[in-house]
């Protein structure tokens, strides 16, 4: 199936994951269930050493847990799903940022809602992970009261905004740029650039530190902050930041 998002459903009980299968395939033509598994030795088998995209996963499960299976897996980088009959076990399974929460007896709705927005974040690292294009290296002009200047977006630490101005924060300064924080939006889109906050527009690829109060620091030292509301999002950029030189 090409271009699907490939799925493993691990549950110790065969008619559960049937009921997922029919769900997932009334719903989802682009999802491929390519393994099914019952038992945890089973599972952290295939979750080592097949490709996948997408994990349903059980709480309940002979010998161990579906947290303890994760916990032997620290560097999985599929989006999970947990669907299970016991809420009790959510706070724990909450460290793992998974995609959703679905309780037993299923309902049709809350998966969908949390397959979407698994869907969403795998298809954002996977655009993460494309190439540059050639046209990413091209200047970029800074209206300023002095004229305008022309910068490699590399070269850009941050954007600020100020009022309707904007603050551009370069490796070599400061430039007070007229336009404001929307229309370098929209010109610096096609790189590396992530609107942290409302006032903070940064280069992902000029971070050097997620701070324990929710911010950035920037290559100059600066420490930006990020919204309550991104962060998860945001988050997901840091495999793509730690690759650059």
């Amino acid at each position: 199936m090409k271009n699907s998002v490939k799925c493993i459903i691990v549950d110790d009980e065969p008619k559960a994951i049937e009921l997922l299968k029919d769900c997932i395939g009334e719903l989802y033509s682009n999802i491929e269930v390519v393994s099914t598994h019952t038992s945890w030795n089973s599972a952290l088998q295939a979750l080592r050493e097949q490709e996948f995209d997408l994990l349903l996963l059980d709480i309940s499960i002979p010998g161990k847990t579906g947290i303890d299976l994760l916990n032997l897996l620290p560097g999985l980088s599929a989006e999970v799903i947990f669907v299970t009959a016991h809420s009790e076990f959510a706070l724990n399974a909450f460290k793992f940022a998974p995609s959703g929460y679905v309780l037993k007896p299923l309902n049709d709705q809350q998966l969908s809602q949390a397959i979407d927005k698994a869907l969403e974040r795998i298809q954002h690292k996977k655009l993460a992970k494309q190439p540059p294009v050639a046209s990413i290296s091209s200047k970029i002009g800074i209206p300023n009261n002095k004229g305008t200047d022309y910068l490699n977006a590399d070269d850009i630490l941050y954007l600020e905004a100020l009022n309707n101005c904007t603050k551009v924060v370069t490796r070599q300064g400061e430039i007070t740029s007229s336009y404001n924080l929307g229309k370098f939006k929209t010109i610096l889109e096609k790189h590396s650039f992530y609107p942290v906050h409302r006032s903070y527009l940064v280069n992902l690829n000029c971070i050097t530190r997620y701070t324990a109060n929710h911010g950035v620091v920037m290559v100059n030292g600066d420490e930006l902050p990020v919204s309550k509301n991104v962060r998860e999002d945001f988050l997901l950029n840091f495999e793509k930041v730690s690759r650059t030189d």
